[in-house]
Formats: C-alpha cells, sequence, structure tokens
C-alpha cells in the first residue's frame, strides 16, 4: 500500500483532485481520467499552465489538462517535432551532415545544417519521402536529463561541434544540466516539449532552402536552412499551401518590378531602393495625404540633416544601444560626423534652439525622415528590410497633465489613416515596465495609465506584454493584418523619460521654474518603404484609385483618334488626376490587356462616337463597361471613388 509520503495530490479540468502516486506521468494520469476515445487525441499536458510532455513527472499541488491534436497551442511543438524529424532524415540520408539549430517559427519550422554540397530539389524530395517513412514509424519521441559533462561526453561522440558551443554558452548562463531528446537513433539537444511519437506529424512538406550564417554572424560559417510546415491534419496543410501561393502572387518584389515601382541594383548597393516615376507616384500620394493630415490636426513640418557630429548620437545613446545597426562615422575637418539612425535628436536640437515657456505645449512635430541602418545582407528582403528607408516620424513635447490628452488624439490619428489606407483589423500591445529602465515609478505608472486609458475609452482590445517596454517608457505597438491575416508591425507610440533629460530638454513652467517635458515618439505608418511594400502584397498592386500610380488611360481605336485621348488626359491630369495615353499602333483589345495587367483603375476607349460627342467610355480594371460619359461626369466620377475611402474612414 503506498504511504502518504509517496503520494501527492492533483486537480484536473473539472476541479477534482486525485491522489496519486508520487512521479506519476502527466499522460497516465489523462488518459485515466479521458477515456480511451479521447486520449488517443491527447499529444501534451498543460501542468500549472506550461506545456510538458505527457512523459513529465507531477508534483504535489499541479493543476493538470491535456492538450489534444488539432489544437493551436500544440502547433508549435507539432511543428518543432517535425524539425527533429526533419534533421533525422537528413542526417540518415547524408551521413556527416552537422546540426546547426531547428526552432519552430511563425506558420512553421526550420533546421541548419553544415553540409558542403548545397541541398538540390531533388534532395527535398527524397528527404521528404524518408520523413513520412518515420512519421508512419510513429517512432517514439524520448526525453533524458544529462548533466553538462554527460552531454559533452555526448555530443562530442557524435562530433556535433555547433552543440558543444550551445553548450558552453548555457554553462556560461549558470545551467548544471540539460536535455536531450530522441527518437529512432536521432538525438538533439532541446528543451522541448516534444509529441509522444512521429505519428503525430501528421501533415509536413518541405518549402525551400536558404543561406543562414550561424548565430546570425556572417563571420561564422555559412549553413544551410531547410524550411518546412506541418499541420495536424491534411486539409490544413492544403489551407497553407493555398495561402503561400497567393503570398508568392502577391509578392511585392515580383509586382515591383512587373508594374514598374522600384527596383534594387547591385551597382547602387543592397538595401537600397531607386523608386520609379511609377513608385513615386504611389509614395508621393500617400505622402501628400500624411502631411495634410498632419497639417490639419496641429503639428508642424520640420526637416533635418542627414548626418550629424558623431557626439550628438553620444548624447542621444544611441552608441550605447544601436552601434552596430550604424554605419561608420566620416570625418569633415578633423571632426567625426555619423549618417543618422533616427531623427529624435534632431528634433530636440530645434526645440533646445530658444527658452519654451509651459504656455507653447504641447508641442507637435513631424518629418518625412530618412535614416540609414545597417543590417546583415542576408536579412534585406525586398522592401521590408532596407539600408536607408524613410520614418513617418513625429514627437509631441508636452506638460504632464496633457499627457493622456495627446495619446488619444494620436491614437485617433492612427486608426483613421489606417482605416483609409484599408486596414481595418489589427492587434495592439500595450508594453509595460522593463527590469531596467530609467525616470521615476510613477512617471511610468502615468504615463503606462495615458496609454491604457486611450485604448479602453475607444473599447479596443488589447494584450498587455508585461516588462517588453523599451527603457525609456512604456508603448503602443499597432500590427496591422492584411487581406491573407498576415500581421505587420507599423504604428507605435512611445513615451519618453529619457532623451529629455540627457539633452536637458525644458520649459518655464506657471511657477517660472524649469520643467521636463515628456516626450511622446510616435510613427503611423513606420518606414515608408516597408508599409508600400505591405500595401503592394495587400492590393495584390490593384490599388484604389486615390493611390493608384496610374489612375487613367486614355486608349485611341486607330490615330484618328490621338487628338480627343490627347485632350482628355490634358483634362484629366489639369484636374488632378494621373492620367496618360496610349496612342500605340495596336488593336484595342491588346491595349486593353495591358492596362489590366498593369493594374490600371480605368481605360477610357475613344473611338469614332466617342470623339464626335466628346466622350469616354470607361472601363474598371476587373472588366466592368460603363456608359459613355462627358469629361465633367466622369471626372466628378473619379472625384466621389477617390474621397470614399476618407469619408468611410471618418464615419468608422
Amino acid at each position: 500500500m503506498t504511504s502518504a509520503a509517496e503520494t501527492i495530490t492533483v486537480t484536473l479540468p473539472d476541479g477534482a483532485r486525485r491522489e496519486i502516486p508520487a512521479g506519476t506521468p502527466a499522460g497516465r494520469l489523462l488518459e485515466e481520467a479521458l477515456g480511451p476515445k479521447r486520449a488517443k487525441r491527447l499529444v501534451l499536458a498543460r501542468v500549472d499552465g506550461e506545456l510538458r510532455d505527457l512523459a513529465a513527472p507531477l508534483h504535489d499541488g499541479a493543476a493538470v489538462e491535456g492538450v489534444f491534436a488539432g489544437d493551436e497551442a500544440a502547433l508549435e511543438t507539432l511543428r518543432h517535432t517535425a524539425a527533429h524529424v526533419l534533421a533525422q532524415a537528413v542526417q540518415e540520408l547524408f551521413p556527416g551532415t552537422k546540426l546547426g539549430i531547428g526552432p519552430a517559427i511563425e506558420n512553421g519550422f526550420y533546421y541548419d545544417f553544415d553540409r558542403e554540397t548545397p541541398f538540390t530539389p531533388e534532395d527535398l524530395e527524397r528527404i521528404e519521402e524518408r520523413m513520412a517513412e518515420i512519421i508512419r514509424a510513429g517512432e517514439p519521441v524520448t526525453r533524458r536529463d544529462l548533466s553538462m559533462d554527460e552531454a559533452r561526453r555526448f555530443f562530442a561522440g557524435r562530433g556535433e561541434a555547433y552543440k558543444l558551443e550551445l553548450l558552453d554558452d548555457l554553462a556560461r548562463e549558470g545551467h548544471e544540466s540539460v536535455s536531450v531528446y530522441e527518437q529512432g537513433g536521432f538525438a538533439d539537444l532541446c528543451r522541448g516539449p516534444h509529441l509522444p511519437h512521429t505519428g503525430h506529424v501528421a501533415a509536413v512538406r518541405l518549402l525551400h532552402t536558404a543561406g543562414a550564417y550561424w548565430r546570425g554572424d556572417e563571420k561564422r560559417p555559412m549553413l544551410q536552412r531547410i524550411y518546412g510546415t506541418a499541420f495536424f491534419d491534411a486539409k490544413a496543410l492544403k489551407r497553407h499551401l493555398k495561402h503561400l501561393e497567393e503570398a508568392r502572387k502577391r509578392d511585392h518584389r515580383r509586382l515591383g518590378k512587373e508594374l514598374d515601382l522600384f527596383s534594387i541594383q547591385d551597382e547602387v548597393g543592397p538595401g537600397l531602393i531607386l523608386w520609379h516615376p511609377r513608385g513615386a507616384a504611389l509614395r508621393r500620394a500617400i505622402e501628400d495625404f500624411w502631411r495634410e493630415e498632419h497639417r490639419r490636426r496641429g503639428y508642424g513640418m520640420l526637416f533635418t540633416p542627414h548626418i550629424a557630429r558623431r557626439d550628438l548620437w553620444k548624447t542621444s545613446g544611441h552608441l550605447d544601444f544601436y552601434a552596430e545597426s550604424m554605419y561608420a562615422p566620416m570625418e569633415i575637418d578633423e571632426v567625426r560626423y555619423q549618417i543618422k539612425p533616427m531623427n529624435c535628436p534632431f528634433h530636440i536640437a530645434v526645440y533646445n534652439s530658444r527658452r519654451r515657456s509651459y504656455r507653447e505645449l504641447p508641442l507637435r512635430w513631424c518629418e518625412l525622415g530618412t535614416v540609414y541602418r545597417y543590417e546583415r545582407t542576408g536579412t534585406l528582403h525586398g522592401l521590408m528590410r532596407v539600408r536607408g528607408f524613410t520614418q513617418d516620424d513625429a514627437h509631441v513635447f508636452c506638460r504632464p497633465d496633457q499627457l493622456e490628452g495627446e495619446i488619444d488624439a494620436i491614437l485617433d490619428m492612427t486608426l483613421y489613416m489606417l482605416r483609409v489606407f484599408g486596414f481595418d483589423r489589427y492587434d495592439i500591445y500595450l508594453s509595460t515596465r522593463p527590469e531596467k529602465y530609467v525616470g521615476t515609478e510613477d512617471n511610468w505608472e502615468r504615463a503606462t495609465g495615458a496609454l491604457r486609458s486611450a485604448l479602453e475609452r475607444r473599447g479596443l482590445a488589447f494584450e498587455v506584454d508585461p516588462g517588453e517596454g523599451v527603457f525609456y517608457g512604456p508603448k503602443i505597438d499597432i500590427k496591422i493584418r492584411d487581406c491573407l491575416d498576415r500581421s505587420w508591425q507599423c504604428s507605435t507610440i512611445q513615451v519618453d523619460f529619457n532623451l529629455p533629460e540627457r539633452f536637458e530638454v525644458r520649459y518655464a513652467g506657471e511657477d517660472s521654474r524649469p520643467h521636463a517635458p515628456i516626450m511622446i515618439h510616435r510613427a503611423l505608418l513606420g518606414s515608408l518603404e516597408r508599409f508600400i511594400g505591405v500595401l503592394i502584397e495587400h492590393y495584390a498592386g490593384a490599388f484604389p484609385l486615390w493611390l493608384a500610380p496610374v489612375q487613367c488611360r486614355v486608349l485611341t481605336v486607330t490615330d484618328r483618334h490621338d487628338a480627343w485621348a490627347a485632350e482628355v488626359a490634358e483634362r484629366l491630369t489639369a484636374a488632378g488626376f494621373r492620367a496618360e495615353t496610349d496612342l500605340r499602333n495596336e488593336k484595342l483589345g491588346r491595349k486593353i490587356r495591358d492596362a489590366q495587367v498593369e493594374k490600371v483603375p480605368y481605360m477610357l476607349v475613344v473611338g469614332d462616337r466617342e470623339t464626335a460627342d466628346r466622350t469616354v467610355s470607361p472601363r474598371r480594371h476587373k472588366g466592368e463597361t460603363l456608359e459613355a460619359l462627358s469629361l465633367d461626369e466622369f471626372v466628378s466620377l473619379l472625384e466621389t471613388e477617390c474621397r470614399r475611402p476618407f469619408t468611410e474612414a471618418a464615419a468608422a
């Protein structure tokens, strides 16, 4: 009979308490509680809120519940297990291949390998076939806990140099033991948890390969990374692959070239964008709206230099925190200068150019400021990750009693502008004080409360991200969701207690004494380059009328209609629209197809009847043909359609 000292008490999801033998695995308890039918789908246990292997022994007082195949909570573990299956297949098919790391990532997983010969598409097919065999075999996945010395001997015996380096790092962090997961003769250093056997990896697909420096350091060996994805059922995998295919069709790099929007050229430099006339027209439409909206809401526009004395970045703290992302300094007249990674110090310099009174605050200043940050070549990605980009930057200097109102106004402006661009779904995060911070606790509480209040007043759902604020203040981050439900970080509102102190920013209060204003950093769109990349993919290049680089193209049937076509384009241009003519000696059908491929919103066909009647016959990009209209009627139609996103956003 088991004594009281050898038993523990645990709690099941229904609140029932069970007395069980000490050391009982979580899976065994759950299988008994669930019954054979539900237990078949059991893949993990949640113990005191944390995911654990089913084999994990329970402790006294534990709250235990099951996690099942198909549960969202189990997807990351599924994909981590799939990464181990991938590594096992690779080492079996290509002996001598060394292991890097293999984490689960959003919507999939990858594993890095050290192998001299590059993996080919045919290799990926063989690897995927071997993975299917390992999955069908349902090989048990087991965990072993080893001391640091045991783990070193274990991986040294396998010749896994990268694992030995990871063990050295863990030892420096104070770890005395590590866990190793094994299946079918394969073993990997891993914290877990994992699925109980490989058979639960029901649907897997390898996607592509890429190069990846070990530990992300370009001075270290280049490894081969294999990307894949996995789901609990084939239907979910099929949906995801269809989603990926749609994403490929919308890839802004491909569409940017096809629509002649921008280019990136080696002779200019990687990560540096050349905007072509049509891309510049799109960008100008965005900037014009941005400038006018800021003017309307009481912002002053600033223009600041691209370089400054290096000492400015020392005072701001950027040399302490961002040195690796900054370019090397240049020397001018024996003084070191730095190309700017941020605009903030310049805006502070404008503030400090003269004495300020409490009566002047708040001061709202904005700038479309181009900054430069070093990114490793391997991380560059079209418009999404570049080395030179323009921030839609703004800073507000305000008194403490004005903070809540200013945050409220910024949030209102942010959501309005995002709606105008067609984004009405987003995830919002409130990031609070980290362990290391500057400023007083009172200031942090006041600022965090102001951010929270602004969100709550609008009834906006948000998640608190504890300890994820920046060292100088709390922040709100808004991640928009595009038409494919992908999340993109764009808008941020940050409260800063640090820079006003570093630069001795002050205003004269009602008591005539100097006081430090609160500084709010604020970006609505983020990087214009990145935001335009998101727009291209969201709309698949078929932009709403107000954004389209070419809004109307006048198509002639024969050259005897050229004069009227030119007059139509001229009058539309004079009315403020981006119009052009297609006077080529081509059939009308070809001209229409070309305009559709180039995603021009309106094609205006002019033939004998239109020329005689001085009308146009509009045809929309998606194929709808309208009745012939006079030019005045068509201009009115365009004006109404261009206004619609703004009126709808304001009414929302």
